[in-house]
């Protein structure tokens, strides 16, 4: 038979928080939920965006001086939400959780503009198409070739990368962009690339790579409709540019 002091630990329970002993930080977290919901997004500041989307990865703690350390560190969100989470957990605080939940949050606006940009034929889309690329591509830190395949109704039927690189490139094979146009049954592209460095304009490399590819797919029927050079602030078009 327990003892008294055994049972009384037994039935011991946590009575709930007062108002006066709660964290701050969780009757902030409520006030914030309240302010989003009923006036949306638009008066808050970046720090307190990402300071809640913080602190549903790691509650019990007030997650604002994280945010604003993250913040100072990469620059600005989309710099970070782009970064490699190795990267991000360096900062003091933020752990796999945090790096997960922000790559998380970038997985979600990058599929959205993606939906829309897949939504209509590619040229009535543009917009949509560049947004989407911008958002995916601008605040890599290293060169990625993409190929926009698309079918006679100019749909993308497929996007993907085809090159990875450094900071200043990244290899292109045109014969191994032509060869996959042709397992899609694609019969045009729009080639894509970003610069790290932010600037779009593109480099003398970048145009005799694009004249190798559109030459080599011009004799299967294939057309290059456009090659987009994404960078920071903007993208290049090369058919804007007179250069394809």
């Amino acid at each position: 038979m327990p003892s008294e002091e055994g049972a009384s630990l037994r039935w011991t329970r946590r009575t709930p928080a007062t108002e006066a002993e709660r964290p701050d930080h969780q009757d902030h977290r409520g006030r914030m939920r309240e302010r989003l919901l009923g006036d949306g997004a638009s008066g808050f500041h970046d720090y307190e965006l990402l300071e809640y989307v913080l602190a549903l990865a790691i509650p019990r703690l007030d997650t604002k001086p994280h945010a604003k350390a993250l913040l100072k560190e990469f620059g600005d969100l989309p710099t970070l939400l782009a970064a490699d989470p190795a990267e991000v957990m360096r900062v003091p605080g933020v752990g796999p959780a945090a790096a997960a939940a922000l790559k998380f949050v970038e997985a979600c606006a990058t599929r959205s503009l993606q939906r829309a940009a897949l939504a209509r034929p590619a040229f009535a889309n543009l917009d949509a198409v560049v947004n989407y690329l911008h958002a995916s591509l601008a605040h890599g830190g290293t060169e990625e070739f993409r190929v926009l395949f698309l079918n006679n109704r100019n749909m993308i039927i497929a996007d993907e990368c085809c090159g990875e690189g450094t900071v200043n490139q990244a290899p292109v094979y045109p014969r191994e962009v032509v060869k996959r146009a042709l397992e899609l049954q694609a019969t045009a592209l729009i080639l894509v690339h970003n610069h790290p460095s932010g600037d779009p304009a593109p480099s003398q490399d970048d145009i005799r790579m694009t004249r190798a590819i559109a030459d080599g797919a011009r004799l299967f029927g294939i057309a290059v409709h456009d090659h987009l050079v994404i960078g920071r602030q903007g993208h290049t078009s090369f058919r804007a540019q007179g250069l394809l």
